[in-house]
């Protein structure tokens, strides 16, 4: 039998399968509740527009819906999402925008055009997976940025860009993924100063602001360093991740090296999906909605962190974000996240452990990664119970 190992490319070697979807995989077996993956509700999914959204673009753009189109994105949803920024700050135009397979689809283009090997990137500790895995391929180093209960420190900030030449900074700053923290305005417009005294990109992506529970709205760090910021984004949260609807509004030089280099993937993202999109925005349902996801996600928020008061020892600690999807969960010294994690699947609950989100994944071992807008109230509180039961047996079993 003929092997095709040799013909493998050596950025192979820097490429994993996730961690978090082979979590999934496991989380997702009849019987298991899932408190591992990022996924929306199916409650949140307007499938009662669907058939009238359906209807609305066959109508509107007839075949041109299922045709092939810009690489930049379809016209009119660019149009609409003109609006949709603006409405968190960020200004541009419709020539500004464009429209990705997702907001993956996005940040792989980022490394792509932008990552050599041995390129720095300036990261969160943690920070978002799966941005390290569309930046591995491209063989860059990473420097860990310090963070505390606010998000990344302004300073260490500071002495990362005047120590060493970094390609790039990449941060999720609102409701983060995996922590659920958000940056406060003063950090923000420190960041935002740091970037233009450097010159220095930053990749700021957003796909959580929408998702707000408490306090009040802060401007993105684009719309204070505009010239500065590669703003990414998505409708994943808001109306439906299987469309693969991501954006992203970057400086003029990046957007045409971005067009140009996901062409060669998938020319543009689906015509269909984008028309829908554009409806699900222009006609105001996205606006009309939004409230209405807020509402379903809130109370599952305040069941989990009721439920991690009420069933994990006095010496966990753990956050608590104003939105989002992701509380994130600190045990002691010595736990191993990674063993309770096999433990509890056993018992038929999931979670992430937090090392995943890590460049050193040494920093993370005792922590983990907890997703509340899948499950009711009711289950949540069930499935950390049994995370609560499993962590006291292994207290019990190391005395």
């Amino acid at each position: 039998m003929t092997s095709f190992e040799a013909l493998l490319a050596t950025r192979t070697r820097h490429m994993e399968a996730s961690a978090i979807r082979e979590i999934l995989k496991v989380a997702t077996s009849p019987g298991v509740v899932s408190l591992a993956g990022g996924l929306p509700a199916e409650e949140s999914f307007p499938l009662e527009l669907m058939e009238q959204l359906t209807g609305s673009v066959l109508s509107k753009y007839g075949a041109k819906a299922l045709q092939y189109d810009a690489s930049e994105g379809f016209g009119p949803l660019r149009e609409a999402l003109v609006g949709h920024l603006a409405a968190r700050g960020v200004y541009t135009e419709t020539g500004g925008i464009v429209v990705f397979s997702g907001s993956q689809g996005v940040l792989d283009a980022i490394g792509k055009i932008l990552i050599s090997p041995g390129d720095l990137i300036a990261v969160e500790a943690p920070t978002y997976l799966g941005a390290l895995q569309a930046f591995n391929p491209y063989e860059p180093e990473y420097v860990q940025v310090e963070t505390d209960e606010d998000g990344l420190v302004p300073d260490a900030l500071e002495a990362v860009l005047s120590a060493q030449r970094v390609k790039l900074v990449y941060l999720v700053p609102t409701f983060q993924n995996p922590t659920g923290r958000t940056m406060p305005l003063e950090r923000r417009q420190a960041v935002a100063n740091i970037l233009r005294t450097h010159g220095a990109l930053l990749v700021e992506d957003d796909p959580y602001s929408d998702l707000r529970y408490s306090g009040q709205r802060l401007p993105p760090i684009k719309a204070l360093a505009p010239e500065n910021v590669a703003y990414v984004s998505t409708l994943s949260k808001t109306f439906a991740p299987g469309l693969r609807i991501g954006f992203c509004v970057a400086p003029a030089v990046i957007q045409h090296w971005m067009v140009i280099a996901r062409q060669g993937v998938d020319l543009h993202t689906s015509t269909f999906g984008q028309a829908l999109a554009a409806e699900y925005i222009g006609g105001g349902y996205l606006e009309r909605q939004i409230p209405r996801i807020v509402e379903l996600y809130r109370p599952r928020q305040q069941a989990m962190l009721e439920a991690l008061a009420r069933h994990l020892p006095e010496d966990f600690r753990w956050t608590h974000p104003e939105g989002g999807m992701f509380v994130w969960v600190r045990g002691p010294q010595g736990l191993d996240a990674e063993r309770l994690y096999a433990k509890t699947v056993a018992k038929g609950v999931a979670f992430v452990p937090g090392k995943f989100f890590f460049v050193r994944q040494e920093d993370g071992l005792s922590t983990l990664r907890m997703n509340f807008t899948a499950a009711d109230p009711e289950t949540i509180d069930r499935a950390v119970g049994v995370i609560g039961s499993v962590i006291a047996e292994e207290l019990a079993a190391a005395r």
